[in-house]
């Protein structure tokens, strides 16, 4: 595992490198704002060799908790992408996930880190050796896109979700309750 940092992750992302080559990859990004939208591009055979596919709102407070991304990594995988394309997430990724893929990355979409600033055919670059996540996005337009970034509206009510995405911390501190704590997370 290698944590890489940048504009995308202030506070991290996480790459598994063990059972993949490559250490360095620049796509367009491809931005779903959930696993199934994610998922539906993949099986309409949207996704090309190059892309860098972006699942956000998947993190510990947009899920909520942390879904795992293994079934697009192997979608991917069986249409021949796996060594082509990479993705990134602020959900996460198990063992068994295939190709390069960067997870965990924080803040998460539902706390207004960069990933939710991402657009269709913005240039990522993940670096492993330098541990870096970037885009060749301007940071005048960043400011632009952060000052019109709303909010998702976060789930409401008593159900363990709700309460869940309340209390929950970022993925850089362990995605773990904050209950007691005089703040939100």
């Amino acid at each position: 595992m290698v944590i890489l940092h940048g504009p995308l992750a202030p506070e991290g992302g996480v790459v598994k490198v063990a059972g993949h080559e490559r250490r360095h990859h620049t796509g367009p990004a491809r931005v779903f704002d959930s696993e199934e939208e994610a998922m539906a591009a993949v099986k309409a055979q949207r996704i090309t060799a190059g892309d860098v596919v972006v699942v956000r709102y998947e993190g510990p407070r947009g899920g909520p908790g942390m879904r795992e991304m293994l079934g697009i990594t192997a979608a991917l995988v069986g249409q021949g992408l796996g060594d082509s394309v990479a993705l990134m997430t602020d959900g996460r990724f198990s063992g068994a996930t295939h190709g390069l893929m960067v997870g965990h990355v924080a803040p998460e979409a539902a706390l207004g880190g960069p990933i939710a600033l991402l657009a269709d055919g913005d240039e990522v670059t993940i670096d492993v050796d330098a541990r870096a996540i970037s885009t060749s996005v301007a940071p005048d337009e960043w400011e632009r896109r952060a000052a019109g970034w709303v909010p998702r509206p976060a789930l409401t009510g008593t159900s363990v979700f709700a309460r869940y995405a309340y209390l929950v911390g970022t993925a850089s501190r362990g995605a773990v309750l904050a209950v007691g704590e005089a703040e939100r997370p």
